[in-house]
């Protein structure tokens, strides 16, 4: 028996990609897609590329389900399960960031969902709160170090494309100034730092600062971060800390080789590249940010959670070209 899953505000980016994914998940069926905003529509009028994949009508009466995605605008998650109780034995996965600090809620204890450091305790868990996306790649460039305690001050630069600032028009997403154009936005004071550090710091057993200053890039998918830290470490053992650290995690790739971003757009994969000078360390990562930065990697957390391979439905090509 396939087990049944909901999407709860699957007219945004984030919940049209689990669609795409789970439309082709072995191991589970489309219950309902809920919008309050859309309810009564089809889901292919506002995703054409949907057709032939999925044709359900959004509707705002959610049903009992199994599986239930939140993909709601940060600080809405809460609200939703006030008013529309959950049975405790349904898998709740929350997309926004209600829960990524303090998981705990009513009779839940939301598990902060990177696999790659939290393996154990998202196999068989009830409850996850998944990680923002410039979250994820920046810690998957430092957890190797920081499992070592080898992370002071950390210094961190990213891009990222238009859909990571959601489907509701902004100035800065209008085509017209995106097109051609590069910004910093939110220097310093990026709401994924406090959620890198606590992961961090948990990790390091020591402080960490950490200095990010993100762009916005003319690209629509993708983010690409680098972090620059001092060590007296070898890069050959570096790169031999990183190998061992992903050596049994699916969806990480250390390369030798110089990377881009179109190296992982469109899968649920990460790839980092480690470059060394004096005792300067820059560490590269990519990843998709609808992806392994939110829809991929819930729907991973999903299948460790119900004991499932954790590849399954997550085996894409990038998009070279």
């Amino acid at each position: 028996m396939k087990k049944t899953v909901g999407i709860v505000g699957a007219n945004g980016y984030t919940g049209s990609e689990l669609i795409r994914l789970l439309a082709f998940h072995p191991h589970v069926t489309l219950s309902f897609l809920y919008s309050r905003s859309n309810s009564g529509t089809r889901i292919t009028d506002l995703y054409p590329d949907l057709t032939a994949v999925c044709e359900m009508v959004l509707t705002n009466q959610p049903e009992e389900v199994d599986i239930l995605f939140l993909c709601l605008p940060h600080k809405e998650s809460q609200n939703w399960l006030v008013q529309h109780p959950v049975n405790g034995e349904t898998l709740v996965i929350d997309l926004g960031n209600d829960f990524r600090l303090d998981g705990n809620f009513e009779n839940r204890n939301f598990i902060y969902g990177l696999p790659e450091i939290n393996k154990k305790q998202l196999k068989g868990s009830k409850s996850i709160a998944n990680p923002g996306c410039f979250a994820t790649a920046i810690q998957l460039a430092l957890l190797p170090l920081a499992e070592k305690g080898l992370l002071d001050e950390v210094f961190t630069t990213g891009i990222t494309g238009s859909t990571g600032a959601g489907q509701s028009l902004q100035p800065t997403t209008h085509f017209t100034w995106r097109n051609d154009n590069v910004s910093a936005y939110k220097t310093l004071t990026h709401q994924h730092v406090d959620e890198i550090l606590q992961q961090l710091i948990s990790l390091n057993n020591k402080e960490v600062t950490l200095n990010f200053v993100p762009w916005r890039g003319d690209f629509a998918r993708g983010i690409f971060t680098s972090s620059t830290v001092k060590t007296n470490l070898e890069l050959e053992e570096i790169e031999q800390l990183y190998q061992d650290f992903y050596a049994e995690e699916p969806f990480v790739t250390v390369s030798e080789k110089a990377m881009d971003l179109k190296q992982v757009v469109n899968t649920n994969r990460c790839v980092i590249q480690i470059e060394k000078s004096g005792n300067v360390v820059v560490i590269h990562s990519a990843i998709d940010n609808l992806l392994k930065g939110a829809s991929g990697q819930a729907v991973q957390n999903m299948n460790l959670a119900m004991g499932w391979e954790e590849n399954a439905g997550l085996n894409l090509k990038p998009i070279a070209f």
